[in-house]
C-alpha cells in the first residue's frame, strides 16, 4: 500500500510545470502537514481510513500553488501585493479542480483540500464557511498547515521555534475548531512530535542551502523544460522523503481510545 501511495501522489506532482524550488517546497511542506494531520487524527480517535486519507490530503493540500508560483513572493516586481493575495486565495480551488480532474481521490480528501483555509469564525476562504459547516478533515488541516508554516523557513522570514508558533496560534485561536485545537496542543507537547521537529529542521536546512542560489538571482530549473536529469533527481529526493512516517511508533491499534466508539465525522463515513 505504501508503494501505491507514493507512486500515486508523485503522479499528481509530476503533472505540474513548476519551478523546481517551488516543487521542493510543496513536497516538503506537504509531507510535514500530512504527518502532523495523521498524528492529530489519531489524537482525536479517528479510524484508520480517515487517518490514511488525512495524510494524503496533507501531502496534496497545496498542489494548487504550483500553478500560480510565478505570481507569488515577489518574483515578478510588477505584481502588487494585493494582486498576490488574490492569486494565493485561488490555490485551494485550483488544487481541488486539479485533483478532481486527475480522478480517484475520495470526497473527504477533495473537500479537505478545497476548504483547508476556511476559518472557524467564518473569515477564511474560498467560501467563508463557519463552524461545523467546515468539513472536519479541513479543520484538522487548517491547524496543521498553520503550525507547519510557522516552524518552516520562508523566502520572506525565518522559522519560528515551536513555543513561539504555538503562542501565535493561541492568539488566533478563533480561527480554529477548539476541540481540534486542544487535541493539537496535547499532541505538540507529546513525545511523538519530536520526529516532526527533526524533519522540519532537515527541511529548513535544505531550504537555506537552496536559498543561497535562489536569492542570488536564480529561480531554479523549470520542470517543463525537458531536463530529465533534474526531474529524476527531484523524483528520487521526493521518494526518499515520503518514507518519513511518524505513525510507525504511534499506531492506531496501540492508541487507547474510548471503547464506546469514534465520532462519525472522524471515520471513513465522511468519504461516502
Amino acid at each position: 500500500m505504501q508503494q501505491d501511495l507514493d507512486e500515486r501522489l508523485w503522479s499528481v506532482f509530476g503533472t505540474e510545470n513548476a519551478v523546481e524550488n517551488d516543487m521542493f517546497d510543496a513536497v516538503d511542506h506537504g509531507i510535514l502537514v500530512g504527518n502532523l494531520a495523521g498524528l492529530l487524527a489519531i489524537e482525536l480517535g479517528c479510524d484508520e481510513i480517515f487517518y490514511r486519507e488525512i495524510m494524503r490530503a496533507g501531502i496534496l493540500h497545496d498542489i494548487g500553488k504550483l500553478q500560480i508560483g510565478q505570481y507569488l513572493y515577489g518574483r515578478d516586481n510588477a505584481v502588487l501585493q494585493v494582486e498576490e493575495m488574490k492569486y494565493v486565495r485561488m490555490h485551494p480551488k485550483l488544487g481541488y479542480d486539479k485533483l478532481s480532474q486527475f480522478g480517484g481521490f475520495s470526497e473527504l480528501l477533495l473537500q479537505a483540500v478545497l476548504h483547508h483555509h476556511e476559518n472557524y469564525d467564518g473569515t477564511g476562504y474560498p467560501d467563508n464557511m463557519r463552524g461545523d459547516k467546515i468539513p472536519f478533515a479541513a479543520r484538522i488541516l487548517r491547524i496543521c498547515d498553520v503550525y507547519a508554516a510557522l516552524i518552516s523557513e520562508r523566502p520572506y522570514r525565518g522559522a519560528f521555534d515551536s513555543s513561539t508558533a504555538v503562542e501565535m496560534m493561541i492568539d488566533e485561536a478563533r480561527h480554529f475548531d477548539m476541540r481540534v485545537f486542544l487535541a493539537f496542543l496535547s499532541l505538540v507537547h507529546s513525545e511523538e512530535i519530536g520526529e516532526i521537529w527533526k524533519f522540519a529542521g532537515d527541511v529548513n536546512a535544505g531550504f537555506r542551502k537552496r536559498g543561497d542560489c535562489m536569492f542570488a538571482g536564480g529561480k531554479g530549473a523549470d520542470m517543463g523544460t525537458g531536463k530529465p536529469e533534474g526531474m529524476e533527481k527531484l523524483r528520487e529526493d521526493v521518494r526518499g522523503k515520503w518514507k518519513f512516517r511518524v505513525g510507525e511508533r504511534y499506531r492506531l491499534s496501540e492508541y487507547r481510545r474510548n471503547a464506546e466508539g469514534i465520532p462519525a465525522v472522524c471515520t471513513g463515513m465522511e468519504m461516502r
